[in-house]
């Protein structure tokens, strides 16, 4: 049973963080670039790791939940986040409070990533599909 499910466990993880991270890079890339730009500068780093962060995060999503180059897309999602979480999130503490953000949802969103990084897209992915003559590898590791 438990080998049966693995495979719908990896889809509904790549949907999930797929789906969070698009969306949170939509709002950036075409939602105001610029104060996010503004924003990563004023945490001392350059402008355009911005344009990097909201690619990453729209670009990377958008793999994740076509299940295509998904170890490439989690571990691109994975530095962001890290990144998001000491340099803005950190100072706070785990848990939210007084309006200020904690690091627990980046930090249980990094976590996602890196079982996406370890384990690939899984069976029901596009990348799986297009994997040609590595398919038969692959099922046998799931056997």
């Amino acid at each position: 049973m438990r080998e049966a499910a693995s495979p719908f466990a990896v889809l509904v993880l790549r949907l999930a963080l797929g789906s969070i991270m698009a969306t949170h890079g939509w709002m950036k890339v075409h939602h105001g670039m610029q104060n996010f730009v503004q924003f990563v500068h004023s945490l001392g780093m350059p402008g355009w790791l911005a344009y990097a962060s909201a690619w990453a995060e729209f670009g990377g999503g958008i793999l994740l939940l076509i299940g295509l180059l998904t170890r490439i897309a989690s571990l691109l999602i994975l530095v962001d986040l890290l990144v998001a979480i000491v340099k803005v999130h950190l100072h706070n503490g785990l848990i939210s409070h007084s309006g200020k953000p904690g690091y627990e949802f980046p930090l249980a969103l990094a976590a996602m990533a890196l079982v996406l990084a370890l384990l690939g897209a899984g069976p029901i992915a596009l990348g799986w599909l297009l994997g040609g003559q590595h398919n038969e590898r692959r099922r046998e590791a799931l056997r």
